[in-house]
Formats: structure tokens, sequence, C-alpha cells
């Protein structure tokens, strides 16, 4: 008996968990091999927060701040796309104002033409449109101004037959934040932050962030020397000014945090009201597409898996049912409702990479830290 109890006292001593030796090494790892100088981790479950650490500092410097997870501010790049523009997709479906299998040409008139008049609200959000990934660089460069960029937008046509493959594009998600701008009446930002930001209480969560937050937000460039902090790092965002469906967002680790917590609760407020319906959350992040073997799979407006890389920033572990989204500046969140677990890891491996190929690195850090996650959840 007394063996028996012993060997117990063993194997939970041994078990993995949610703690500083679970994930320091891991998150620390990164900033050791030069690909980020911080991060801010979140790990949680729908009623709780159960670790959330910051590493490092705003850059590569130890006189520059410290990463906070509750004040450090990140340029969320795609996160945006899930944050922002498909949870108001779910305010407007759920309220009736957007059908799914809609034509996007009954939203937004300029897509009338054959080419483009048989696109669903869905295939936007499932990246099934066969519109192209985005406008390329020396064209974008040459655009002088937010409106003729929509305009250019508007006339884009499918590169392969809707509905036939997955082709990730920021052209979706910008024609997603135009439809909402048109069907609720005013700007994106405006929108989410009254209907979304302002009843999760995501006061740190924002498009065009002010002067006066620049130094708590975490640089994504340099410029002549100096840190760029506050300035949408992706190139359609910056001509939209700021504000476009595909990035733009900024936000805290401790906001998605709650934000995650909403989503696992399946559209309920942390005070118990309601926001969305049940099953309109599960119909956006349950799997909605899946072509090929070794392709990605998609939901509405998130990543599903499995996410068609080599090496996956949901990991190994993470269930069948589990979702989330990354963005090119260095951020992730996963949410596995099987488990009742979500991961958010924020970087700003854009910033002055001191390593070889830091998106690699970074998947194998965000893969790391979601298998981790998931041996702490199953060993409770």
């Amino acid at each position: 008996m007394v063996v028996g109890l012993l060997l117990l006292a063993l194997q939970g001593a041994a078990a993995p968990a949610f703690d500083a030796a679970t994930f320091d090494p891991l998150v620390e790892d990164g900033i050791r091999r030069g690909v980020y100088p911080g991060a801010a981790l979140v790990v949680g479950r729908r009623d709780t927060i159960v670790f959330a650490k910051g590493y490092g500092h705003l850059t590569w410097s130890a006189a520059s701040r410290a990463v906070d997870p509750d004040s450090t501010l990140y340029d969320l790049a795609s996160l945006t796309k899930v944050i922002a523009t498909t949870t108001s997709l779910m305010l407007l479906v759920d309220r009736g104002q957007v059908r799914l299998d809609e034509p996007v040409s009954t939203y937004i008139g300029e897509l009338k033409g054959p080419a483009t008049a048989r696109i669903t609200v869905r295939q936007l959000l499932t990246h099934t449109s066969g519109l192209r990934a985005d406008i390329p660089d020396p064209e974008l460069k040459a655009i002088p101004d937010s409106a003729t960029l929509m305009a250019r937008v508007l006339r884009e046509t499918p590169r392969v037959p809707p509905g036939t493959r997955v082709i990730y594009s920021d052209l979706n998600a910008i024609l997603l934040g135009e439809l909402v701008r048109r069907v609720a009446g005013e700007p994106l930002d405006a929108f989410v932050a009254r209907e979304i930001f302002a009843p999760l209480g995501l006061h740190e969560t924002m498009f065009r962030p002010p002067p006066r937050l620049r130094v708590r937000i975490a640089p994504t460039g340099v410029w002549r020397g100096h840190p760029v902090a506050g300035t949408v790092h992706d190139g359609s965002a910056f001509k939209l000014r700021g504000v476009s469906g595909n990035a733009g967002l900024f936000s805290t680790a401790a906001d998605l945090g709650r934000f995650a917590r909403f989503v696992l609760r399946g559209g309920t407020l942390l005070d118990g009201r309601r926001a969305l319906r049940e099953e309109t959350v599960r119909l956006f992040t349950s799997k909605a597409v899946t072509f090929a073997a070794g392709t990605e799979a998609r939901a509405l407006g998130w990543q599903a898996v499995p996410t068609g890389e080599n090496v996956s920033s949901a990991g190994t572990l993470f269930g069948p049912r589990s979702y989330g989204h990354t963005g090119w500046t260095g951020t992730s969140l996963w949410i596995d409702p099987d488990r009742d677990l979500f991961v958010l890891l924020l970087t700003n491996r854009v910033y002055a990479p001191r390593a070889r190929r830091p998106f690699t690195l970074l998947k194998q850090v965000r893969g790391g830290v979601a298998d981790a996650a998931a041996r702490a959840s199953d060993a409770r």
C-alpha cells in the first residue's frame, strides 16, 4: 500500500503542469535562437487563465521595456481576420443581416460582374473564392491611396473556379471588411469596437493605436535606426489607412485571452450575458472545407486542422475539431474545444530577427508550446 502511494506521488510529480517549468524553456529558446526579442504567452480554459507570462523585451536591447501580457500591445497581423472580421460576420449572420450562401454581390454591388457574381460569403470566409493571395508588392506600392486600392480589389477576378480549392487570400478578408462596412453602415473599426470589444471588456484592442501608446507597442520594423511601433506592418492595411479586414488590429495577450474564453464559452460574455448564439459560434468554428490530403482545412474565417504545414503551428496533439489562426508578424491563437483549451502566443518576430529562417523556427516554438499545453491538460 505504501509503495503504491509512493508511485502515485512520483507519477504526480512527474506529470506536466501549466507552469513556468513547462513553458519557459520553449519560449525562451526562441529568444536565444534569435527568432524574436520578446513574447507573451497565455494558456487558458473557458472559465480561467491557467498560465500567463511575458518573456524578453520589446527589442533586442535589454534596456527596452520588458514584455508584459497585460500591457504590451502587438500588431496582430492576420489574427485581425478572426478577432475582428470573422466575429463581425458572426454577429451579422446571427442577426439575419448577412446570409452565408448569398452572393457577395448582394452586399457589394461592384462584384456583380460575370466572373465574381457567384462568389458567396461562405467562400470568402473559407478562402475558396478563387481569388489570388494578394496584390503583388510592386503594384501595391504604386497605388496612391485607400480608395484606389479598394477599387483595385473590387476589380479582382478568380484565378481558379470558386469552391474548388483553398487559396489563403488577404483579398477575401479585405472584401469581408468592406461587406461589414456596407451592411453595418459604419467602418469595421467602429462596428467591432462597439459590438465586440466593449462588451468583452477588450480595452486594449484597437485599430490605429494613438501615439501615446507607442512606448507599449512591440515594434515590427526599423526606420533610420529607430524601432517602428504602432504603424501597421501589413502593406494593404497600411494603404487602407490602418483599418482592413485582413490586418491592422493591435492588442495585448491579456485581452486576447478574454476573447478566446468568449469563443470557448460559445458566445457567452464572462459576466454570463450571451452575445452570440452558441450554434453560430459552432458553425463558424467547425471544419467547413477540406480537399486533398496534405492541404489545409478551413472553418469559417478560422484555420482548421490539418494545417497543411510540414511543421504545424497547432502542434501534433491538438484534436481534430481544433481551430485557430496565425499572423505574419509572429502572432498565433489555437483553440481545442474538446480539451477546453487555448494557447495564445504573441511575438514580434518580424522585428530584426537574428535567426535564419525565423518563420520556420517560430512554427517550431508554436507547435512545441501547443503540445506542452495539450500534455499538461491531459495529465490533469
